[in-house]
């Protein structure tokens, strides 16, 4: 049973404003993991914030209608958490699925409005959510709307670490992760009892890691920076990864409908699309590869890395995509649905990795260079 270090967890209520937070000083730490010799990783993070939001749907310009975070020491050990509800201004759209109502939503704070304490509960920790990029990007819309920047560096997706550590889901739902650690869901999609669920299922995962010293697979988190109804602009952060020193906000670059990732400006892939990708064949160069969710090295770095082999980057799925590359396939994203009706090949990143590894030339071009699985230490950043 998870609880906090003050007081215990309570089951997830329905409030319509946020929950008076619990405030703790932070545990001792130790040598080494819980029930192991093996010494704490000392690059590990030294916190966490467990976050889930509710929304009213996928796209931009959707809105987060309840927030939840359980905040987390550097051993997983829970501190406290929070929950609110938060007034959209617009239809909450899947009631069904969430159960909040306009009636219900009626009365909650703003975004603005809870925009500081949410601040404080995300600053200085990496964000764990499953499916992170998500929420990440839905909280930082939010915070770009509300002309703030979100105080998040680095992310943390339960579906990569999953992966890392092998474990044997048979899918990357939460109910799946959750019941392969005994954790009971009270209910779904209320955020609390999610962030509740995904805290008590990341501990001992971060306990696994520590044991097995698996490098842990944070991503950098770039801040939206402004937004405008025509679009929004994304700001780098300065140094190579994140947290690796102050934000320097510069070069924007227009936001991209369906992404809030910078717009990429490449060279036109010079090779015909040979068409699907088949199993157990190479990939070809000039294949249409598209991306959907979260991965554990960056996106970016795995479309360098594809278009060096000479893939096409692909930003949609259709017809004439050969392969769509995504750790979630049960996702229901655009992409995935997409590849499905299309009957588009779909792989992991682990298996595309492998892949690119050997990529067969185009009719007519020479071999192309073998290129460095994703987190080779010989693979260059460049």
């Amino acid at each position: 049973m998870l609880e906090d270090r003050t007081t215990a967890s309570p089951t997830a209520p329905t409030v319509p404003s946020a929950t008076p937070a619990t405030h703790a000083t932070p545990a001792p730490t130790d040598a080494t993991a819980p029930g192991s010799e093996t010494p704490w990783p000392a690059a590990y993070p030294s916190g966490y914030a467990v976050v889930d939001v509710e929304t009213t749907g996928l796209s931009r310009d959707d809105r987060i209608i309840s927030a939840a975070v359980y905040r987390l020491d550097a051993r997983g050990e829970v501190e406290d958490h929070w929950y609110t509800l938060v007034n959209p201004q617009r239809d909450p759209g899947p009631v069904w699925i969430h159960g909040l109502t306009s009636d219900k939503l009626a009365g909650a704070p703003l975004f603005a409005d809870i925009a500081e304490e949410f601040a404080t509960r995300l600053a200085d920790r990496v964000l764990v959510a499953h499916n992170a990029v998500f929420d990440w990007s839905m909280i930082a819309r939010e915070y770009a709307r509300a002309e703030r920047t979100a105080p998040v560096r680095q992310r943390l997706c339960t579906i990569a670490l999953s992966k890392e550590l092998g474990l044997p889901l048979p899918n990357h739902k939460l109910e799946s992760l959750a019941a392969h650690f005994g954790v009971v869901q009270r209910h779904a999609h209320h955020a609390l009892d999610d962030a509740r669920v995904l805290a008590e299922a990341f501990r001992p995962s971060l306990r696994a890691a520590a044991s097995d010293g698996v490098r842990l697979p944070l991503l950098e988190c770039r801040p939206l920076t402004e937004w405008a109804d025509g679009g929004a602009r994304v700001g780098r952060q300065g140094g190579h990864s994140a947290g690796s020193g102050t934000a320097s906000f510069s070069a924007y670059s227009a936001y991209q409908s369906g992404s809030w990732r910078p717009s990429r400006k490449r060279p036109a892939c010079p090779f015909p699309n040979p068409g699907r990708w088949e199993d157990g064949k190479p990939l070809k160069q000039g294949m249409r590869v598209a991306f959907s969710g979260d991965t554990s090295v960056d996106r970016e770095l795995l479309e360098d890395r594809a278009f060096e082999a000479g893939l096409h980057i692909a930003t949609s799925v259709s017809r004439l995509t050969s392969l769509l590359v995504t750790n979630d396939p049960d996702s229901g994203t655009s992409k995935t649905t997409k590849a499905r009706s299309f009957g588009t090949p779909v792989i992991d990143e682990a298996a595309f990795g492998q892949l690119l590894q050997d990529v067969a030339p185009a009719d007519g071009a020479p071999r192309a260079a073998a290129v460095p699985p994703p987190g080779d230490p010989s693979a260059s950043d460049g």
